[in-house]
């Protein structure tokens, strides 16, 4: 019986952030969820299990409520970054979870890098 497109997305993202991890002892990790109409991105520090900075189209001071677009994308991605410079975090690695590396995933992490972070 086949896999349903969920279940072939959980298990890609398990295996995404469990090679990730064996790789990056120590690091944050800046985790992306992508949905149909907003996208959003957190700094987690794994090790103590808190979210020390997150960003979200959803906030109404960034002014991007409802648009999920790769203009917005990027402006979560510079806002995440000049968050992360606040909390002392500039070196993470990027869990982009079971989404392909494209569009407004990339969109975010190239606009976090330009901000500063390195990953």
């Amino acid at each position: 019986m086949a896999n349903s497109k969920r279940d072939l997305f959980l298990k890609r993202r398990q295996r995404v952030r469990n090679s990730l991890r064996k790789v990056n002892l120590g690091k944050a990790r800046l985790s992306v969820h992508r949905s149909n109409k907003n996208i959003s991105v957190q700094l987690i520090d794994d090790v103590q299990g808190v979210t020390i900075a997150s960003a979200s189209s959803l906030e109404k001071d960034l002014g991007l409520v409802g648009k999920n677009n790769v203009e917005a994308a990027a402006k979560v991605g510079s806002t995440i970054a000049e968050r992360a410079k606040k909390a002392g975090v500039e070196d993470c690695y990027f869990d982009r979870g079971g989404f392909l590396f494209h569009g407004k995933v990339k969109a975010l992490a190239d606009a976090a890098r330009e901000g500063g972070l390195k990953f």
